[in-house]
């Protein structure tokens, strides 16, 4: 079953969830569309669960089988995503988003994210973002993105030869996009247009 608060011209300061399908909890409990989520915070989404919801300026789209905290910060805004597949779209400002292989800086940018033990996947789709190995920041790659340029894959193995590879465009779409910015009342920086599917099924 899909519960979902009416479209907003952007979300209610009040409130942080939009919609979800299937169950999902934070910090262990059970949530619904009268929870909050906050700085601190771990939300966990169960199979066949899709949660949309707003943290401040930024609003994510996390997926099935994802595990993402809210880490409390004296400026700016970070997040980790343990597990799992995100979609998010940042306020301008500082803000950083890691997975265990990965640590991403951003500047009022939307990411799609993938991330796996082995790997990362990280599609900047708009915006400036500078993608680290979490081991290693030495090893590191600018991405200036204007619509999914430059997909990457971010590699766990301190053995091998380029830990930061090309990748392609997977498993989201501008729809999602302009869904996630409209509700913290901004809009993708290009014109959305209509039918573009997303590619299903596992990179590599």
């Amino acid at each position: 079953m899909q519960r979902a608060m009416p479209m907003p011209d952007m979300m209610p300061a009040n409130m942080s969830v939009f919609q979800y399908m299937g169950a999902f909890s934070v910090n262990g409990a059970e949530g619904d569309l009268a929870t909050r989520i906050m700085a601190g915070d771990i939300v966990e989404t169960n199979a066949d669960t899709e949660l949309v919801f707003v943290v401040n300026k930024d609003a994510f789209l996390l997926r099935a089988n994802s595990r993402m905290q809210v880490i409390p910060k004296i400026t700016g805004s970070q997040y980790h995503l343990e597990r799992g597949k995100l979609m998010s779209v940042f306020a301008a400002g500082q803000t950083q988003i890691s997975t265990p292989s990965a640590v991403i800086a951003i500047r009022g940018t939307g990411v799609y994210m993938e991330s796996e033990p082995e790997l990362s996947y990280i599609c900047t789709c708009y915006g400036v973002t500078n993608i680290a190995t979490s081991d290693d920041p030495g090893i590191s790659e600018t991405i200036e993105s204007k619509h999914h340029d430059a997909p990457r894959y971010v590699l766990s193995d301190k053995n091998a030869s380029q830990r930061i590879q090309p990748a392609p465009f997977i498993n989201h779409d501008d729809q999602e996009l302009l869904l996630i910015e409209t509700l913290v009342g901004r809009s993708p920086p290009y014109v959305v247009p209509q039918g573009i599917k997303r590619s299903r099924g596992r990179y590599l």
